[in-house]
């Protein structure tokens, strides 16, 4: 157990590196990750969803009742700022419907896993991400397929009931699952949450794998037009959060968690959704899949900048 403990560490401090590797190697050599199957992308994100579910307990719903204040204003964050952002970035480039498709739904996703680590690292408020990112997670049936229908209807085809129906399969259910488990077995489950980094970190270059690969010539051709988009969408997320901290006089600590909640997305479910909700436009996983690898680098840089703020500070 102690091995495989050591094994999940190292997964979790260099994740960024080993997403970025992994996506170099299936663009530029997509031969060697054609056998890692798209419809697969549902099942991988099912596993990390489960995961997430066997690290939740009630204590952190409880942050919803005692500060609402805070979890209410990370939520209309959320699902305000990065979808309109998604969709004005993809207007100003001029990106196509399978392109923009992709980038909205990235938007409309909830915050990810990824946001809770990158806040603790960052010495952010860890309560305050959970907390966000699980009732972010939850409001998700509703409000991804509602907004992303909102903004894309004029655009493409959009089917907000199996983009629901999808949710609460891939989603909602194993996270449920994860937490019942957990609820009935929690010393056993403590155990396995020690090895669920290495998990999620493979299930997460398996995901970005298998849709870099299938798509590296069309991503190729599209240019540095889709890699700007994404960039900036992700970068702009984090200075919103920040300046929303700042405007309401929120402490470092939970500016933080609010700037890398908003900042980094869900990309795995996006690119989930996008598979099943735009069946005809291949290309909209590519942005999900762009943006799995690029966030996961810049919250490690972040997390550094965090620290730095953190530290000068404490030495005042």
């Amino acid at each position: 157990m102690k091995t495989l403990e050591k094994i999940s560490d190292f997964f979790g401090k260099y994740m960024a590196l080993i997403v970025l590797v992994v996506a170099a190697l299936a663009l530029f050599v997509p031969r060697t990750c054609l056998w890692i199957q798209t419809t697969w992308v549902n099942y991988l994100l099912m596993i990390v969803m489960f995961g997430m579910g066997l690290t939740l307990k009630l204590e952190d719903f409880k942050l919803v009742f005692t500060r609402p204040k805070d979890i209410l204003i990370g939520c209309l964050a959320q699902f305000t700022v990065m979808p309109l952002l998604a969709f004005a970035l993809g207007k100003v480039f001029g990106l196509d419907a399978a392109l923009l498709a992709g980038v909205v739904l990235v938007g409309t996703c909830p915050g990810g896993t990824s946001s809770n680590v990158i806040t603790y690292l960052s010495k952010g408020d860890v309560a305050l991400s959970v907390g966000m990112t699980s009732v972010n997670t939850i409001l998700a049936p509703i409000l991804t397929p509602a907004i992303t229908y909102l903004l894309l209807r004029t655009t493409v085809t959009v089917d907000p009931v199996s983009m629901f129906l999808s949710i609460i399969k891939v989603v909602i259910i194993p996270i449920v699952l994860g937490f019942v488990i957990n609820k009935l077995f929690g010393k056993v489950t403590q155990k396995l949450v020690k090895v669920l980094p290495s998990v999620s970190v493979i299930a997460i270059c398996l995901i970005v794998a298998a849709v870099v690969s299938h798509n590296a010539e069309k991503i190729m051709t599209t240019g540095i037009v889709v890699f700007a988009v994404v960039i900036l969408h992700n970068l702009l997320g984090y200075a919103c959060g920040f300046g929303l901290g700042k405007l309401l006089h929120m402490n470092p600590s939970k500016t933080k968690a609010i700037s890398i909640e908003i900042g980094m997305q869900n990309s795995g479910l996006a690119t989930s959704l996008a598979g099943t909700a735009f069946p005809d436009l291949a290309m909209a996983t590519v942005p999900g899949a762009i943006f799995s690898v690029w966030h996961n680098i810049s919250g490690a840089i972040l997390a550094n900048i965090y620290n730095r703020w953190t530290d000068e500070k404490e030495a005042k």
